[in-house]
């Protein structure tokens, strides 16, 4: 795992100054609230979070960790390298009381060299698309998981559907997302993926796709893994 900074400044300022939007379900993170459910969902039908140690990785302001910690998880560990995002996620978890979950500024390789093979269920969600290196998470998720245990990613495909529906479409047309949210080059192929968590010793279990409606304004599950696709792994 690279012994470098893992992080993209600029990525980690565009996040920042949104922070003290994250808990508004009608702000740019809307669409982290209204998808939060199903990933949940998702998650806990296969891990099973009640009585688990839960780390999530790139948590931002805690949506999810927040409702793996009500779903009944022992522990969540909630980690990301922006201060304010966390900041947010504590004062939100103070307010609305709880229970086990924690925040830390910490990078996942930095946490997987102190705390390797502690963790019953690791999350990264929305976020491999955002950093330099998403491989060196990928390994960092895998040294963090404890034999058996499971880890799941979600992101973006890399082709011509995913830029006219993730940017095009999200950011500029139905202004989902803020401008700039997203970089295409930064996209991820279901099979570059698949490589890096093979490489990692992970076993590919699941994989699922996100899909939307604008007509409907409805999410759903579904096969279809051409743009937004999250992937559940699990350690041998």
């Amino acid at each position: 795992m690279s012994q470098t900074l893992n992080a993209d400044p600029q990525e980690l300022a565009k996040f920042s100054e949104l922070a003290h939007r994250w808990w508004d379900p009608e702000s740019e993170f809307k669409p982290l609230h209204r998808i939060n459910p199903l990933r949940l969902d998702w998650i806990d039908r296969l891990a099973t979070l009640k009585g688990k140690r839960v780390v999530d990785i790139g948590c931002g302001g805690g949506i999810l960790s927040d409702a793996m910690a009500r779903r009944g998880a022992a522990e969540v560990l909630g980690i990301d390298l922006s201060t304010k995002a966390l900041s947010v996620a504590r004062l939100h978890a103070m307010e609305a009381g709880t229970p086990h979950v924690e925040y830390r500024e910490v990078s996942a390789e930095t946490l997987a060299a102190e705390r390797p093979g502690e963790f019953d269920v690791v999350t990264c969600m929305e976020m491999l698309e955002h950093v330099p290196q998403p491989d060196s998470v990928v390994r960092a998720a895998a040294a963090l998981v404890k034999p058996g245990g499971w880890v799941f990613f979600s992101t973006i495909n890399r082709n011509p559907k995913s830029f006219l529906f993730a940017i095009v479409g999200a950011e500029y047309v139905l202004r989902l997302l803020p401008r700039g949210t997203h970089e295409y080059a930064r996209f991820i192929r279901p099979s570059e993926l698949a490589g890096w968590s093979r490489a990692a010793g992970l076993d590919w279990v699941q994989t699922r796709g996100l899909e939307y409606n604008p007509l409907t304004d409805r999410y759903w599950l579904s096969d279809d893994v051409s743009v937004n696709y999250l992937v559940a792994c699990r350690k041998p």
